[in-house]
């Protein structure tokens, strides 16, 4: 075998290595917010100075000038994010602020997700064929996140562990 064949072959042998469930998150979505530079940078901010760590975020456009920013925290930070937030609406025009404590956080992972194909979908395709909706979605070169109803969140790690055989000698993306 020469050497560019082997290398070739540990890359076909890339492996989820594991599956971890966190079901202590928060998902706050902000409606209405204005779009233009720095409202991010002013939400986030104020988060940061209230010492509150913000997960997985979100923003999506809309063409009336106005995005919608989702993203997750602690549950049991959501009492001081709640007063942030308040601070936040009372200088910023926003349509509403929606609170979701009943958060869980399913995250595969290792080394190298992006370079791999198939990886996110297939977690995904396992999710969506067991009916569980997944509300949020956070990648990284080593993990994927999807944030789930927290009473999905134990189902969606068994699921994820059997699609992606975690236990078993070989647990191969390319494998099927």
């Amino acid at each position: 075998m020469v050497e560019g064949e082997l290398e070739r072959e540990s890359m076909e042998d890339f492996v989820v290595t594991g599956v971890a469930l966190d079901k202590t998150e928060a998902k706050i979505t902000v409606r209405g917010v204005p779009d233009r530079p720095g409202v991010a940078g002013f939400i986030f901010s104020r988060l940061a100075e209230a010492n509150i760590n913000v997960d997985m975020i979100v923003q999506s456009s809309s063409p009336e000038g106005k995005n919608t920013i989702s993203f997750t925290v602690k549950e049991k930070d959501l009492s001081d994010v709640k007063k942030v937030m308040e601070n936040i609406t009372s200088r910023l025009s926003v349509d509403e602020v929606i609170y979701d404590p009943d958060m869980a956080k399913v995250s595969i992972v290792g080394a190298g997700m992006q370079s791999h194909p198939g990886v996110a979908a297939r977690m995904f395709s396992c999710l969506g064929k067991a009916g569980i909706n997944i509300d949020m979605i956070s990648t990284s070169e080593i993990k994927i996140s999807c944030a789930v109803k927290k009473e999905e969140g134990e189902r969606a790690v068994r699921l994820i562990h059997e699609a992606f055989e975690l236990g078993k000698e070989q647990n191969k993306v390319s494998g099927g």
